[in-house]
């Protein structure tokens, strides 16, 4: 069965929503500047916290987010020494321990896990419907097989733990026995999930080609219609991203790590960008960006206050009606 949708923005167009993460997801993996990883983890956190609840969204940060941050934060310096801040010396190797590069490290570390974060919550809206709605016509073969990859994992997941239960239920689950044992049990785990996924690839290709997918002149039903909302909210997109692109052309997105540290925006250790960038450029900047990154909470905020405002009403609206009729069969005198 297909997973309701259990936000506002996920019950929009197709189109919006897959412009929406292409674009966070682009300006996340290719800018560097420390305000716009901020604003975009954040928007990706309170996403996620909408879609999965806060006590999973923060599990996931803090046992997933936090020490691979760590790691990589501190694996760069350890292999990479340009910068001129000398922070220690490693007598071992010779080399020093810079500030740039623990920097650096750190805001690697903060790509890599806002943009597992963004792919959590497009995994959540992006359904395999509404990626094939939208390609499907165009790259059939490629859209099916990319609806298929990025599905993969939380199915593989979800049938590991499946198979996990039977395995458990019959007393051979990998907790338990001898290391021998264990290791035994899963080796046969592994052997069941690697066949089951091959199975179902087969039977997944079959199914579609018998249905005539990618022949020319199939028609599709689509439950996908691009509303007056649609139209207005994919408006506000496009103008939001028209500006933030346009700051970041103009240079308040410049970020340089080597061999010092140099933000647009920002002095630091008596450098300067060689892109000069006025402060309402860069406040315009940040600010059309971050309101791209909570357009989804935004929207699932507005909508959510608009159905109690209406509940309300109609709950007034019909209190009011049941008055009158009483007052009405009160003066008739048929109610004493």
């Amino acid at each position: 069965m297909q997973k309701m949708e259990s936000d506002s923005f996920s019950r929009c167009h197709p189109l919006l929503n897959f412009f929406y993460f292409g674009v966070v997801l682009l300006f996340t993996m290719f800018n560097q500047h420390p305000v716009f990883l901020g604003i975009s983890y954040a928007g990706a956190v309170f996403y996620a916290a909408l879609l999965n609840g806060w006590r999973r969204t923060l599990r996931q940060s803090l046992l997933l987010t936090l020490p691979g941050l760590l790691v990589v934060a501190l694996l760069n310096p350890m292999f990479n020494h340009y910068g001129v801040t000398m922070l220690y010396y490693v007598e071992s190797s010779g080399n020093w321990i810079t500030l740039e590069a623990l920097v650096y490290g750190i805001v690697l570390g903060a790509v890599m896990f806002v943009v597992i974060q963004w792919f959590s919550c497009y995994n959540q809206v992006m359904t395999t419907d509404k990626f094939v709605y939208l390609f499907g016509r165009i790259i059939p073969a490629l859209s099916l097989v990319l609806s298929m990859a990025l599905r993969f994992v939380p199915r593989f997941l979800n049938q590991l733990g499946v198979i996990r239960n039977g395995q458990k239920a019959m007393g051979r689950d990998v907790s338990e026995g001898r290391l021998l044992d264990r290791i035994k049990y899963g080796l046969q785990m592994l052997s069941i999930l690697v066949t089951w996924s091959l199975e179902n690839a087969i039977e997944t290709s079959d199914s579609m080609r018998s249905r005539g997918y990618g022949l020319r002149g199939r028609t599709a039903f689509s439950v996908y219609r691009f509303t007056k909302r649609d139209c207005c909210l994919g408006t506000l997109m496009a103008g939001l991203f028209a500006v933030f692109t346009a700051g970041c052309a103009s240079g308040a997105a410049y970020a340089v790590y080597d061999p010092r540290i140099v933000l647009a925006g920002f002095t630091v250790q008596g450098s300067t960008a060689p892109v000069s960038v006025t402060p309402w450029l860069a406040g315009a900047t940040y600010l059309c960006f971050g309101i791209f990154c909570f357009l989804p909470v935004m929207l699932e905020l507005y909508e959510s206050r608009k159905l109690k405002q209406s509940r309300k009403k109609t709950g007034t609206d019909i209190g009011m009606t049941y008055r009158q009729i009483y007052e009405e069969l009160e003066q008739e005198g048929k109610i004493l």
